[in-house]
Order: structure tokens, then sequence, then C-alpha cells
């Protein structure tokens, strides 16, 4: 089978033989040149132009065709050596069944022969065990008379070496006693002689404990009577201190309460002597606003007459009787008549 463009024709079973051979894979680079290149250019009609570039399109796939006939080899090859490595293995799995299916009878008969071979070791040394046993019997049964006899002859030896063993044991058994009883007088003897010691030893330490007793008692007595004249002493004159202190204080405490009521009746008598002085500042404060009031209420009625008066004076001077005009300036000032009144 074969792959066909314009230019170039690679057989799949050559295909190897033309990558890897100069001599042929030349012959088919030759032979596209030689078909581009016997085209004559017409770039005057467009037929022409397109001849030109029908023959550069084939020319770039015959470069296609030949390159991806190129990587399908490789990518054939690149897989040749797992396709290899598989059948190898296939070989190995099928050739070592049947060597081992060709081979069986042979090795089951020698796992018998083996098995026989085990059997008959196991068998002899079940032979030889038993005539073991059989000479370990006769020897052991020697040996049991032998020392039988050899027993009684030493019984009678154990039975004198225990009847002596025996005197010897009554006889040291003796002789611990006494000298148990020699050491247990012994030691009566010295724990008495070692009690008076201790009982002289004890009374000579007590007549030194009373002799101390006293003598502390006596030191102790001297002390605490010593003690009670100095704390006699010493009352006496803390109390003598307090007194004075007492008195000291009482005096201090007298001659602060004397200036404390100065201090007192000085100030109660300037604030009565302010409040005097303010009083009488407000009276005569309220007399001067009562003479004020006084004399502007005066002033204000002189004015007010005198106002009055020239209203009056006014209206009689314009034709308005005397008694009338005075009714009439009374009732303005008086505020009886609407809409009127006198600008004082």
């Amino acid at each position: 089978m074969s792959e066909i463009t314009d230019l170039v024709v690679i057989e799949k079973t050559n295909a190897l033989a033309v990558f890897t051979s100069q001599e042929q894979l030349d012959p088919l680079i030759e032979a596209i040149e030689k078909e581009a290149r016997s085209l004559v250019p017409d770039l005057s009609t467009k037929k022409g132009r397109d001849a030109i570039a029908s023959m550069a399109h084939k020319v770039a796939r015959s470069k296609t065709y030949i390159d991806n006939a190129g990587k399908d080899l490789v990518a054939e090859l690149k897989a040749l050596p797992k396709q290899i490595d598989e059948s190898r293995r296939l070989v190995r799995e099928r050739l070592d069944a049947l060597k081992d299916e060709v081979r069986r009878p042979l090795t089951e008969w020698e796992a018998e022969q083996e098995r026989i071979k085990a059997e008959e070791a196991m068998n002899a040394k079940h032979e030889e065990a038993l005539a073991m046993n059989a000479e370990f019997d006769l020897q052991r049964a020697a040996k049991i008379e032998a020392d039988h006899e050899m027993a009684l002859l030493m019984n009678e030896k154990i039975d004198r070496e225990r009847k002596e063993a025996r005197q010897k044991a009554e006889q040291a058994k003796r002789e611990h006693e006494e000298r148990i009883k020699r050491e247990a007088e012994e030691k009566a003897r010295r724990e008495a002689d070692e009690a008076a010691k201790r009982e002289i030893e004890a009374a000579a330490s007590r007549e030194r404990e009373a002799t101390l007793a006293k003598e502390r008692a006596e030191r102790e007595a001297k002390e605490l009577a010593e003690k009670a004249e100095r704390d006699r002493i010493e009352a006496e004159q803390r109390a003598e201190r307090e007194k004075k202190e007492a008195a000291e204080k009482a005096e201090r405490d007298k001659q602060q309460a004397i200036a404390e009521e100065q201090r007192k009746a000085y100030e109660e008598a300037e604030r009565i002597k302010r409040e005097n002085e303010q009083k009488e500042q407000a009276r005569l404060a309220e007399e001067k606003r009562i003479k004020d009031e006084e004399a502007r209420r005066a002033a204000d009625k002189e004015h007010r007459k005198t106002i009055n008066n020239k209203a009056l004076q006014d209206l009689i001077a314009a034709g308005v009787p005397e008694e009338c005009a005075k009714l009439c300036i009374t009732a303005i000032a008086k505020g009886n008549i609407t809409a009127i009144s006198i600008n004082y």
C-alpha cells in the first residue's frame, strides 16, 4: 500500500530504506525539484499565476507528506522495542510452561524417590533408637543393682556417723548451755555493777542539779526583786512624767480654749459691728431714698402744676371759662378724656 501526492510516492514497506539511505532519498527530492522547475512562470495571465500558486502548494504538500511519513516511521520504531519485549515475555511464559509440562512425570518420580529415601532413613533411625533404648535399660539395671549394694554398705557407715554426730551434738549442747550460763552470770554481774555505778552517778547528778536549782532559784529571786524595784522606780517616774505632761497639756488646752473664746468673741464683735454698719448704711440709704422720692414727687407735682397752670391759662386765653378750663385740665390729668393727654 502506498500514499500518493501529486509529486512523490513513498511505499510503507520501503519507508525505512528511504529515510536511512541518501541514495534513495535524493531521487525523491530531485523528482520534486524537476517537476517544480519544469513549470514556466507566466505572470501575464491569471491561469499562469494560478499555475505558479498550485505548484508551490504541491511542493509544500510534498514536504508535509515526506515529513509525516518520517514521523510515522519514528513512532513505529519507538513502539518496536515494546512489541519485542512483549514477544519475549510470551515466549518465556509459554516455553517455561511447556518445559514444566514435559518434565512433570520425571519431577513426580524424583519426588517419590525422595519420599521413599526419607521414609527409609526415618525407619533406620527408629531401629537405632530402639537398640539404644535397650542398651540403656541394661546399663541402668546394672547400675541400680550396684547402687543398692553400695547403699547397704553406706547405711552402716551412716548409722555410725549419725551416732557420733549425735554424741558430738549433745556434748556441744552441754558446752553451749554452760557457756551461756557463764555469760549470763557475767552479764548479770556487769549489769549490777553498771547499775550501781549509774545510781551513784545519778545521785551525784541529782545533788548537783539540786544545788544548781537552788542557786538558780536564788538568782532568779534576786533578779525578780531587782526587776520589781526597777519597775517600781520606772512606774513612779512614768507616773510623774505623765502627771507633768497632763498638767502641761491641761494648761495648753486651757490657753487654747481661752484663745479660741477670745477669737470667737472678737469675730462675733466684728460680725455685730459689720451688721450694725450695714444696718446704718441701709437706714441712711432708705432715708435718702425717701427724701429723694419726696423731692422727686414734689418736683414732679410742681412741674405738673406749672404745666397744668400753663394749659389752664391757654384755655382761658382761648375763651374757655376759668371753671370749665379747671374741670377740663383736671379731667385730662386724671385720664378721663379719651385720646387726650397732657405732655409733661
